[in-house]
Parts: structure tokens; sequence; C-alpha cells
């Protein structure tokens, strides 16, 4: 291959990345999702995601069309092929509607690393340590942005949307038994044509009959670089449900289980202090759950310990300590998943209001069940990273 040849092919996953994120053409990419993307896309199918360089998603008719206004000609057995390639690589979904028309769509870059990773990789794979390595040199990338123009960030931090909901991870103690107490310190209105949004993992699995789990796509990058989860071994506690949960596991991402295989994964999630991160269609919490992550506190980059970005999510929750019966052992510090319970003078447990996120998890692990929940309008917690200085 000549250095033109070599020029050339970079040029068409550039553009290849410029459609996938929607950028216009011109704009400067990433080395590192350059990277990303001609792993995902591979040599032989950048040029026929130029159909959907002006819209995402379309019926197959409609995709030959677009196809052919590109000057690609391709039978319907051929961009089957190439929907089938990039689904399995988290590049595209083909499900179909209500109605049975199935809707071929790209998906957003972020799901590339996602869905990939969501498999039972092979560690030792060349294609996967590649990626790994490209996904960790553009995870740095953005932290070391946000650190240099952390006055900026904060500044803005309002502007942060929500991409997740938490809910709490058991409303019973695990040391008492005794039921955690649930506040409401005063009437919570709700205006009648708001959907109000299930509180527990129990209600969203009771609500769909496809479920599927797959690998935790933060561990799995860990695992791949050589730094595995120092909190859980649980491998399997990616979980998604309805529509996501048939495309998950019709390419490999996942597999399909019942709601008691679920619940009891989910057992074990919880006593492993993990954190429910609810994701709703659109990031609209009136709208179907999607997938539940449940994340640690050393690979999840929204844990305030390893966090990236400033982040934003719903929730309904916030913990109180009662001091009277706080022992200032220390537990709920250890357990917090964003480093905002410390301890006082008094060595009486004290937490940022601003910053909890309301997960339960200080509550369920607390040995004197000193600390309850109080239950609040649906609001939304915005969270910088710690500024390393």
């Amino acid at each position: 291959m000549t250095i033109s040849d070599e020029k050339n092919q970079d040029q068409k996953f550039i553009r290849a990345t410029e459609i996938l994120t929607g950028a216009k053409p011109g704009t400067k990419m990433p080395e590192e999702l350059v990277g990303i993307i001609k792993i995902a896309v591979g040599d032989d199918n950048a040029d026929f995601l130029e159909a959907f360089a002006e819209k995402t998603s379309f019926t197959m008719e409609e995709l030959k069309e677009s196809l052919k206004n590109k000057g690609i000609e391709l039978t319907e057995d051929e961009i089957l092929a190439k929907v089938d390639f990039l689904a399995k690589n988290g590049v595209m979904m083909d499900q179909p509607t209500a109605q049975g028309v199935t809707i071929y769509r790209t998906l957003g870059i972020a799901r590339i690393f996602d869905y990939i990773f969501m498999r039972d990789i092979d560690v030792e794979d060349d294609e996967i340590k590649a990626l790994a390595k490209l996904q960790h040199e553009w995870m740095e990338r953005r932290r070391d942005r946000v650190q240099n123009k952390y006055d900026t960030y904060e500044s803005t931090i309002d502007k942060v949307r929500p991409i997740d909901r938490t809910i709490i991870s058991s409303y019973e103690n695990q040391n008492t038994g005794e039921e955690i107490e649930i506040m409401v310190d005063k009437p919570i209105e709700t205006p009648q044509e708001m959907i109000l949004p299930s509180q527990t993992v129990q209600e969203i699995i009771e609500k769909y009959d496809d479920i599927a789990v797959g690998h935790c796509y933060c561990r799995n990058h860990a695992k791949v670089l050589g730094d595995p989860c120092h909190q859980t071994d649980i491998q399997e506690s990616c979980f998604t449900f309805g529509k996501s949960a048939r495309h998950t596991a019709k390419h490999g991402f996942s597999r399909l289980i019942s709601k008691e295989e679920a619940l009891d994964i989910f057992a074990k999630i919880r006593d492993d202090g993990l954190v429910h991160k609810v994701m709703h269609l659109r990031a609209n919490p009136e709208l179907r759950e999607d997938a539940i992550c449940n994340c640690c506190t050393d690979c999840c980059p929204q844990s305030r310990g390893f966090m990236l970005e400033p982040t934003a999510n719903y929730t309904n929750y916030l913990a109180q300590i009662n001091t009277d019966l706080c022992t200032g052992c220390g537990t709920c510090v250890e357990k917090c998943h964003q480093l905002i319970i410390e301890l006082n003078d008094d060595d009486k447990a004290e937490r940022d209001e601003e910053s909890c996120i309301g997960c339960g998890v200080c509550a369920y692990f607390c040995p004197e069940n000193a600390i309850s929940m109080v239950k609040t309008p649906l609001k939304i917690v915005r969270i910088m990273p710690p500024h390393q200085k």
C-alpha cells in the first residue's frame, strides 16, 4: 500500500467517525476515536455508512435508495450482511417496530465500546486489547480536558444533562434485617400528567418479559488493561430490557434470562455494594427503562473516585444520618460511591447533601441501621470530578 493509499484509507475512517458522531465534515476527529471506528467498522463497511450521513434510520427500501443516491449499489442480502457485521460491533441496530417493519439505524459512538465489552471477551485477543487501549487513551484525553479547564466546567455544570437515574439498592438493612426507614419531610406533589418511574429493581423486572444480562463493560475494560475490579468479582451485571434485551441477545452482547435469575443476580450485586443506575429511553425517566448498570467505585467513570467529566443523574432519595445512633465505624465512608461521606471531629458520619445520589448503599451496610432515606421529588444531582491540582 502506498502512502497515498494509506491517506485515503484514513480519510475513509475519519469520514465514518464524522457520520457516527454527527460532526460536520472537516471537523478534527480525535485519533483515538478514529482508531476505534476503524476496528469496529472494518475496511469493507466504511463507505456503507455514507448512507447515514443525513439521516440516522431507514426502512430497507429507504436504505437502498439512500445508498443508491451515494452511488453504492448493493443487493438486499449484501446490505443485511453489512448491517449484521456492524450491529455485532455496536455500530448499528436492526429492530422491528410494533408494526413489524425493521428499522436500520446507527447508534451513538459510545455504544461501540459498551456493546463489544459487554461480551464474555478474550482478554488476550489482539483486537480487544487494541480497542481497550484506544478507549483508555480517549478517556484520559477527556479527563485531562476537564482538569485543564476545571473552572470553566464547574461554572457550566448546571447545563449537564442526566443520562441515568439512581434507585435504592435495598429497603432492608443487611446487618440487622430491619427495614431501612423511609422518611418524607413534606408531601410530594406530582403533576397529574407525570408518569412516576419505578423505584425498585423488583418493579422494573416485573414489567418486562424479555430480560438480558451481559458483562459489565467498564469492569471488562479494566480487566483487559490489567487492573481488574477490586470491589466485586461479579461479571454479568449489565441488564437490558424489552427491545434492548432482544437486540443485545441477538447480537451476542448478552443472554436472555428469567425474572428469577435476574433477581438472584441482583441479590449478589446488592451484597457487593454496587449502585443501580437505570437508563431510560431518550434519558427521560417518564419513558420505559432500557437498561440497568450496576456500578462499582473503581471502574465506573461516573463514580467520583474514577470520574472523567461532570455527571448528572436523577434520583428520588437522599441519605440522612442519625448521629445519635452513629458509632463512627466508617463503614459508610468506605462504601460511598461518590466519596461524599466523612467522619467529623466527633467521629460521626456526615454527608454532602448536594452530592448525594440516593443509592442507599450506605444505609444497607450501616451496622447500626443509623441511616435512613428521605424521599424527595424527582431531582437532578450534578457532581464535579475531584480537582487534581
